[in-house]
């Protein structure tokens, strides 16, 4: 386990994973909580003082999924077992190092930067955007 949880914050893992990714399939879905998990793990940047799950998806202005209806209602065995994968280890490319994602849109690219942050990759509808490895050395 690489961040310490509870059945709530395991609850809250899935359904962030849901409500940002679902469209995007289990791997879009692992790949957000790669996002959350990052979060908690660095100690740089808007995220030195987060420490779990709850502070990392609630963190003002970071995951548009909380005002979706889909982060509403417990999440199912399959999302609970996909949120505990990421919580043992799994990492997905671009997300591996990732602190940051967003959507722009099925038809448009990534920028190759995003807040001065460098474009890791994209996965169907999302751009990852990672810090340099010395700005942020406990995600790598």
């Amino acid at each position: 386990m690489i961040v310490s949880y509870n059945t709530k914050d395991l609850d809250l893992l899935a359904r962030i994973m849901r409500a940002e990714a679902q469209t995007e399939g289990e791997l879009g879905m692992l790949m957000v909580g790669n996002v959350v998990v990052n979060r908690i793990l660095a100690k740089c940047y808007t995220f030195k003082d987060i420490n779990n799950i709850s502070e990392a998806i609630y963190q003002p202005n970071q995951f548009v999924g909380t005002n979706s209806s889909l982060f509403y209602g417990s999440a199912t065995t399959t999302e609970k077992n996909l949120a505990k994968r990421i919580l043992m280890g799994e990492y997905y490319y671009p997300a591996t190092h990732a602190l940051w994602f967003y959507a722009p849109g099925k038809t448009a690219s990534c920028s190759s930067s995003w807040y001065s942050q460098p474009l890791a990759g994209k996965y169907k509808n999302h751009c990852f955007y990672r810090p340099n490895s010395g700005e942020c050395p406990q995600i790598y």
